[in-house]
């Protein structure tokens, strides 16, 4: 490995040191089409489409949040920025680790990219582990669900995320300084944010890039109890009087008070015949993990909310806060170094119309603090990815686009909660995407091949069965689309996938304080596979858009955990007895389907203002077959709200509503209904500048407890209370 990775890389910048020559041959190369997607005005282009396509012309669920839109759902985390979008929901491991679930799906089967390439964390390891990607400096974010999504990973069968930042210049600024910035504070968690950039041009095609971002946060302030009915009706039962007392608590979470901070530069080259640029960031996030509450004398059932994404959170070490209740202060320290590059260039014509490159590499680490101060594991991982991407130049009505992508992970984790021994992941995967369009009627085919090697370290204390597993997996897409009427296509996709095994799945042989479980993966397992069928509807007038998407996965051998006898686990653990029940990894048939649906009408025009009304529904439902309901799958959600938008000042009413959930796994326990009702005003006080805003904004007004079904720890740790958040975004 360590022959292998200075190789790739020296592949990769081998192709962007060519690419200066290029684009002086290229001078009178029109813009690139990427380029010219980005800068679009028109927010319904989709840029992680591999061809830059309009929203209504991609044949499965696409959602994009930029400009206003963003601002107003822009949270610390990626997760919460997101939760309200069709379709999506969130981990919401407390205030601080929340990561996108998309169709139900979490984990290994949803990609976390920036600029389309990973995020380099453990977050896919752990829901406690927060992803290294800060929406805070986000241009916009691009989400791709159903087959489409499989062009960047077989792993990304519930769909991608792609947070676009300008960190890598896309342009020359007009004026001699270009600054933009934001800040905000959040009643509910004392939260202050500041982030800021600065773009400079250093001659006619060279600009540098400047950013960074600050955010401090206190324990977060809940709506209502912060256990849930099963857990206080369990601690009202107990003998002990300090357990009675804990199992009535109100207000703050304990132990959720976070700070973080990122710096970053870029420099690039901008000419008509292509651009390249690169990219330094460093990251550090400290933030406290909320504690389970032990309610009981002894472990309970109810603890027992255990999670496929392996989470830590170390709830067997005890403090006490200021009231005496017994909490477990664990905090987490995170720490990543990035490094990015970009290029492009434009071939002039004949087959290709350009040919783009994006790399990245990252060393990462995370340490689990304890209330002692000593660290009790710490988390390693370094990274590297690169894709290459070949635009062929559109001949009539057809265009596409072929490549290749390269992807190595080398993991290890030391310390009390390891469960993992050292490995290694190296991922080679070729790609194509082909479309005609035969004007009412659209044919796109997809295919991607994938080889992955997975090999933990022999030397390693916790090495399982030693060997190394390779698998080829292939995956591939057929759709068509079809105008119904003018304004109004309908699609239909098909799709079959492959998905290797990941590190965890297989090589996982340990106690998990987190979970809840002794965790143990099976080095035997097989390619994961599944059918797929997606139909779209999406219709847009004067005044009105509606957007309507339908799926439906047929999974043979999908990976899950399940509780087992704990004899087995003691196997495998030479016998020694276990501190927490038995999980395994296993194999199974399974299904999901459901819907989203979304759409907007102009109700009226009041003088400058547009009286619109929008809403949003989604639902999935998931079994498994010989074990029931899949775990942590989000109800059924409405949203709906009315707003009145003029050129400059625009005020909103919205009413979510997420149903109870009673379909359950085994070892889950019920969550509640909910009913959260928000409001906003947005102000833009210069005239003609639509990128500076004064946002007010109201949340959760009610203070109503509120639990995500999809969260780990929804038993233990409730969405905010209240949160009134005034937000300031300016450009000049």
């Amino acid at each position: 490995m360590s022959r292998l990775l200075p190789l790739r890389a020296g592949c990769a910048l081998s192709a962007l040191c060519v690419a200066p020559a290029v684009f002086a041959q290229s001078g009178d190369a029109a813009p690139q089409a990427a380029d010219q997607a980005y800068h679009d005005n028109r927010a319904d282009i989709i840029v992680t489409a591999l061809i830059p396509r309009r929203q209504g012309d991609i044949l499965s669920g696409t959602t994009v949040l930029t400009g206003d839109k963003l601002t107003q759902q822009m949270r610390t985390t990626i997760g919460e920025t997101l939760a309200r979008q069709p379709g999506v929901s969130a981990t919401s491991f407390g205030p601080n680790a929340s990561r996108p679930i998309l169709r139900g799906f979490q984990g290994e089967r949803v990609r976390i990219l920036t600029d389309g390439i990973g995020s380099f964390d453990v977050s896919n390891t752990s829901v406690d582990h927060a992803v290294a990607i800060n929406p805070l400096t986000a241009d916009r974010i691009e989400i791709l669900r159903g087959p489409a999504a499989l062009l960047y990973g077989s792993s990304a069968i519930g769909g991608v995320v792609n947070v676009i930042d300008s960190r890598i210049p896309r342009r020359v600024p007009d004026e001699p300084v270009h600054v933009e910035g934001l800040a905000t504070y959040g009643s509910a968690a004392n939260e202050r944010t500041v982030s800021g950039e600065i773009e400079a041009p250093l001659s006619e095609n060279f600009v540098v890039h400047v950013d960074g971002s600050w955010s401090k946060s206190d324990d977060l302030r809940t709506g209502g109890y912060i256990l849930s009915k099963p857990l206080r009706a369990l601690a009202a039962e107990s003998d002990d009087a300090e357990i009675r007392e804990d199992g009535m608590l109100k207000g703050k979470l304990p132990n959720t008070a976070a700070k973080t901070w990122e710096v970053a530069g870029g420099f690039a080259y901008v000419g008509e015949g292509g651009n390249l640029g690169v990219s330094v960031s460093h990251t550090r996030n400290r933030y406290g993990v909320p504690s389970r509450i032990d309610v009981s004398e002894h472990h309970d059932d109810h603890d027992d909310d255990h999670d496929h994404d392996h989470d830590h959170d170390h709830d067997h070490d005890h403090d006490h806060d200021e009231e005496g209740h017994s909490h477990e202060d664990v905090t987490l320290s995170m720490r990543q170094t990035r490094a990015d590059m970009r290029g492009e260039v434009a071939t002039g014509g004949g087959f290709l119309d350009s040919i783009r490159l994006r790399a990245g590499w990252a060393d990462y680490r995370h340490q689990e603090i304890e209330p002692t101060g000593e660290v009790g594991t710490t988390f390693k991982n370094q990274s590297m990815e690169s894709r290459l991407e070949f635009i062929q130049a559109k001949r009539g009505g057809w265009d596409g686009a072929f490549g290749a992508q390269f992807f190595t992970r080398r993991f290890q984790a030391d310390g009390e909660e390891k469960f993992l021994p050292k490995n290694q992941t190296n991922q080679l995967g070729v790609f194509t995407l082909q479309s005609v369009d035969l004007g009412d009627t659209r044919l796109e085919a997809g295919v991607r091949y994938e080889h992955t090697d997975l090999k933990a370290d022999p030397d390693d204390d916790l090495f399982v069965d030693g060997r190394q597993r390779s698998f080829n997996a292939l995956s591939g897409s057929l759709g068509i689309s079809q105008t119904i009427i003018p304004g109004w296509r309908a699609g239909l996709n098909l799709s079959r996938s492959e998905r290797a095994p990941s590190a965890e799945e297989l090589f996982a042989r340990g106690n998990h304080a987190g979970t809840q479980a002794f965790e143990l993966g099976n080095p035997d397992f097989g390619k994961e596979r599944s059918w797929g069928v997606e139909g779209t509807l999406r219709g847009a007038g004067e005044g009105y858009s509606i957007s309507l998407s339908a799926f439906h996965n047929w999974f043979d051998g999908y990976i899950y955990d399940a509780i087992v006898d704990d004899s087995v686990c003691q196997a495998a653990n030479g016998g020694t007895e276990l501190e927490f029940p038995c999980f395994a990894y296993a194999q199974a048939d399974a299904r999901y389907y459901g819907f989203e649906a979304e759409a907007s009408v102009k109700l009226a025009q009041v003088g400058s203002y547009a009286i619109n009304v929008d809403g949003v529904a989604d639902y999935v439902r998931a079994h498994i077959k010989g074990n029931g309901p899949a775990p942590r799958i989000p109800p059924l959600r409405l949203l709906g709200g009315v707003e009145a938008r003029g050129e400059r000042l625009s005020a909103r009413a919205e009413i979510e509503h997420a149903f109870a959930q009673e379909r359950i796994a085994d070892y889950e326990t019920t969550t509640d209904a909910y009913t959260l009702v928000n409001a906003s005003l947005s102000f833009k006080p210069i005239a003609g500048n639509d990128r500076t805003t004064l946002m007010l904004s109201a949340n959760n007004i009610f203070d109503v407890e509120a639990r995500r079904h999809a969260s780990v720890l929804k038993d233990f740790a409730p969405l905010a209370g209240r949160d009134i958040r005034v937000t300031a975004r300016f450009s000049l």
